[in-house]
């Protein structure tokens, strides 16, 4: 049974220059102790999704619509105080910068108590307590001493494991985790995956981890989503996605990974830019940038298909027909797809 299931998810925001369609018709779900990847060039809406889903964004400005189901409860319209009771407690988000999550002036133990205390009727001294357990959970040394340093006292991956130690607090049921390893050092973006993991598998949570790396997918993920242009792509198994791809922008996408059995002068690179969603592209919204385009695509958009052979959960939303995807996805994996699109 899905912890949580979005249904058609529509995020518009109202500009001065019009509307902006940032997540337009979204539908995904997740059970409870498994993964989600939800990946995408910046602005394709994976954040939004999950802010909106949050209940985060500016209500004044945002026009909501479909369905965020979690535990029989619709997320999207819910009341703010009825939100403010799921949020933090049973749904935690890590966001992308804790240097502007945490809050400067403030020891990071006091927050980290302050997010206790606003969901569970406790002890100061037990919350202080509760604290410490998870500021150790989460790896940071010398706990005793650090839980009354301040943020610009850690390094980027340690206030990363402050953010994820004061997510954990409630034994959040879903994790939400936005770029986690952004502006970090590849060893410390390891750290931070191994210990996500770790404690996934110690607390029992379900993860919806937001990247625009397909590498960072492999290594966490039960199931993917590939957005662009506030719409999904591709979406299926972790293994299905790498194994068959079925859609040229995830070709694009896993093109551009370096892969150590293949030795190539140069990766696969996407040409031109994401459109703008004050008018996306009529038809299908890759296709001013899709090499395989056809003329249907400029005029219709294709419906998300079942991909022959999987078993119904491997989806993609594009014309080609299957040998030609087939094809092409053999010829990315030899390492033989042309070097730019």
């Amino acid at each position: 049974m899905a912890l949580l299931e979005v249904n058609d998810l529509k995020t518009y925001f109202r500009t001065d220059d019009g509307i902006v369609k940032a997540v337009d018709g979204v539908s995904f779900s997740i059970e409870k102790g498994k993964t989600l990847g939800i990946v995408g060039e910046s602005g394709c809406g994976k954040s939004v999704t999950c802010l909106s889903i949050m209940g985060l964004n500016n209500r004044k400005s945002t026009i909501s619509s479909g369905e965020a189901l979690w535990k029989g409860e619709n997320l999207i319209g819910m009341s703010p105080k009825r939100l403010r009771e799921i949020r933090g407690n049973e749904i935690a988000m890590i966001f992308q910068d804790p240097m502007t999550s945490l809050n400067p002036v403030h020891k990071v133990g006091v927050q980290i108590v302050e997010a206790i205390l606003l969901h569970q009727d406790v002890p100061k001294s037990a919350a202080r307590a509760r604290a410490l357990e998870v500021l150790k959970a989460v790896g940071i040394p010398r706990a005793e001493q650090r839980i009354d340093d301040y943020p610009h006292q850690f390094s980027g991956g340690m206030r990363q494991r402050v953010m994820i130690a004061m997510a954990l607090v409630s034994n959040p049921d879903l994790l939400i985790a936005d770029e986690p390893t952004t502006a970090l050092d590849v060893t410390t973006q390891a750290q931070i995956l191994d210990l996500t993991k770790r404690l996934q598998d110690e607390f029992g949570s379900a993860i919806i981890m937001i990247t625009h790396v397909l590498g960072v997918v492999a290594e966490v993920a039960d199931e993917v989503v590939v957005m662009y242009a506030a719409r999904i792509q591709e979406e299926g198994k972790v293994e299905d996605l790498y194994d068959r791809p079925n859609h040229p922008y995830t070709w694009g996408l896993l093109g551009s990974l370096p892969r150590l059995d293949q030795n190539v002068e140069r990766l696969v690179q996407i040409s031109g830019q994401p459109p703008s969603l004050l008018s996306p592209p009529r038809g299908c919204r890759f296709n001013p940038r899709c090499p395989y385009v056809m003329d249907i695509c400029k005029t219709t958009e294709p419906e998300l298909a079942v991909v022959p052979d999987s078993g119904g959960a491997h989806r993609t939303r594009c014309h080609l027909d299957q040998e030609t995807k087939d094809r092409e996805a053999q010829r990315l994996l030899t390492g033989q797809m042309a070097r730019s699109f």
